[in-house]
């Protein structure tokens, strides 16, 4: 098997054009789960699979998760595959995706920077409580796209030196809470400045903290945005991986447009030999 390894922001992704592999897609969640495992394999936090467009896409988008389950969408996943798709030659400058959660627009700034249109928002709850271990966790809620992928918002003041075992501990509980019907993954911010915020991910299906997550940085600045803490234009948000930039358009109470930029960045090309497959 023919592949791509891909980051952006330090998200990083197995990417296989299936076109040309011709694979069924019960294979996938296995492909996944074996090829995403550092140490015995490439390692990456997702895997994507490139397939026949269903409709109006130049291309249709298959997310897995580390663990092999399916996600609805991936936001750095997304730029990645846009960047595929205009140097295979499968889209122009601007590429339609398909995806499980709808289609996603993309476009192409220069070489490493690419834009995209996230799925837009279907659920936004800005006051929703957790409770963990008999504490109230105040948190917003939002689902991006139909079906919608669940981001959890959680204000944390001095994000920047905070105790990541209690992070990791609380990440994964919040995760799992039952007030999150999908499960959710789970976004720490703290403010840094006008419209400067730093995050840091929990992510559901990997199940650990990722260096970037870029539907979650789309969930924190709707949250910011409609609760009037960030302006919605040029929003720089710092990951551990990087620093990617949301504009949010509204119309009267509406989100109309969500748009993640950032860079990325090709790490290798090549063909998979992993007998574990």
């Amino acid at each position: 098997m023919k592949f791509w390894k891909m980051n952006g922001a330090g998200n990083d992704f197995i990417i296989l054009n299936n076109l040309e592999e011709g694979l069924p897609p019960e294979a996938f969640p296995r492909i996944a789960k074996t090829l995403c495992t550092p140490h015995r394999s490439l390692g990456a936090d997702g895997f994507m699979v490139v397939d026949q467009a269903q409709g109006e896409g130049d291309f249709r988008m298959l997310f897995f998760n580390s663990d092999g389950s399916v996600g609805e969408m991936c936001g750095n996943g997304a730029r990645c595959i846009c960047r595929y798709g205009y140097e295979t030659g499968l889209s122009g400058p601007i590429q339609k995706v398909e995806t499980t959660a709808g289609l996603v627009i993309g476009e192409r700034i220069d070489r490493r920077q690419y834009r995209v249109r996230l799925n837009d928002p279907t659920v936004i709850d800005l006051d929703r409580t957790a409770m963990i271990g008999g504490e109230e966790i105040p948190c917003g809620y939002v689902e991006l796209g139909n079906p919608g992928l669940p981001h959890a918002v959680v204000h944390w003041p001095g994000l920047a030196n905070a105790d990541n075992d209690l992070l990791f501990k609380l990440g994964r509980a919040l995760r799992d809470f039952e007030g999150f019907p999908k499960g959710a993954n789970v976004n720490f911010y703290d403010m840094l400045g006008q419209d400067h915020v730093l995050e840091k991910t929990y992510e559901r299906g990997v199940e650990d903290f990722t260096l970037a997550c870029g539907t979650g940085t789309g969930s924190v600045v709707t949250v910011l945005t409609k609760r009037g803490l960030v302006s919605g234009k040029q929003v720089q948000v710092d990951m551990p991986g990087g620093t990617l930039t949301v504009d949010v358009e509204q119309e009267n109470d509406t989100i109309t447009g969500l748009f993640l930029t950032g860079p990325t960045n090709l790490v290798a090309k090549g063909e998979i030999f992993d007998e574990e497959l």
